[in-house]
């Protein structure tokens, strides 16, 4: 089923969007529900919370309608209760003080410590909102190491687990720059250095089809207007902190664990795709092993696609893979 059809038979849909606030003074987090109308039962097995990567927000990518569908509302027409969240830092949710004044003024600000106690507001949230003891989450990119380390230390609380283009032990050159000299608070990404990023290790041949026409200038604008401050700038940047390549020279890319894999208990799927430069492949190779401990864990390799592949022509595959592995506890 493509796109089309699949908007045009699904059911009426509900939206809300809270702020939340954290245990620090005068930070909140962003949440966004989608349900179906007249969803009044809720549980472990129908919930899912979202988490985005390094440098975009939640919204921008999970709920952003391209030919009249997004991911979020793909999962919620099956009947699910879906969540988002924008750590802080990212789109909606507050901006650290950091990120107003000059990135080398201050150290790398959400690192992943911070991160995963912004996923854990979000959780005890959603949990007590619905009176429900657990929930599935699902990562992107970096969100796959911070939903991975909640669940090896919350794993009470986690249902199930999808890790989308997860992010392990680092064997080539990250993708993420923090600039030259000290690394800042924060680091700033132009339009043309995203469209740059989103392509690379793309085959020649194939570039011109990959993003149906406008999707990308879609998702641009969409992204970069969720920063005021960097709109202001010339050229006009998205800021994004830099807690995330802190963690990466300290971790990834140092040969460290970030998470114990042995520690997570519930049933996990490790997705990735071809074209991945940002997580290539052998990242979800190298950890798939690692799950010793997950029961009924599934490993799925998409093709011709990138990191971002919620976003290009071969999205609904990917749609499909984590609709299934989510459906399972549903029989």
């Amino acid at each position: 089923m493509n796109a089309t059809s699949a908007a045009g038979q699904m059911p009426q849909l509900v939206t809300e969007e809270m702020m939340v606030a954290t245990s620090d003074p005068g930070i909140e987090i962003y949440l966004r529900n989608k349900r179906p109308a007249g969803m009044s039962g809720f549980r472990p097995e129908q919930t899912v919370l979202y988490v985005h990567g390094a440098t975009y927000p939640s919204e921008t990518a999970f709920d952003l309608r391209l030919d009249g569908l997004s991911w979020m509302e793909y999962i919620a027409a099956r009947g699910y209760d879906v969540w988002l969240l924008d750590l802080r830092g990212y789109g909606r949710s507050t901006r650290p003080p950091e990120m107003s004044d000059r990135p080398e003024a201050n150290g790398p600000i959400v690192r992943g410590v911070t991160a995963v106690k912004d996923i854990g507001t979000a959780v005890d949230f959603i949990l007590q909102k619905r009176n429900i003891p657990r929930l599935n989450l699902l990562g992107w990119s970096w969100g796959t190491a911070l939903m991975a380390t909640y669940t090896t230390q919350n794993v009470g609380k986690v249902e199930r687990l999808v890790l989308y283009a997860p992010l392990w032990i680092r064997q080539t050159p990250s993708m993420l720059q923090g600039g030259p000299g000290k690394l800042g608070a924060y680091r700033t990404v132009t339009r043309d250095q995203a469209r740059e990023r989103w392509y690379a290790g793309v085959p020649e041949d194939k570039k011109a089809s990959l993003i149906p026409a406008g999707w990308f200038d879609a998702w641009a604008d969409v992204t970069f207007a969720t920063d005021a401050e960097g709109a202001r700038m010339s050229p006009p940047v998205l800021r994004a902190p830099n807690g995330v390549i802190q963690d990466a020279i300290e971790f990834f890319g140092a040969g460290k664990p970030y998470y114990d894999p042995a520690a997570i208990t519930v049933p996990t799927l490790v997705l990735h795709v071809e074209w991945d430069h940002d997580t290539p492949p052998y990242m979800a190779e190298t950890l798939f092993p690692l799950l010793v401990n997950s029961p009924g864990k599934r490993h799925v390799a998409l093709p011709e696609g990138t990191h971002s592949v919620l976003m290009e022509k071969n999205r609904m595959k990917l749609f499909e893979a984590v609709q299934a592995f989510l459906d399972e506890a549903k029989r």
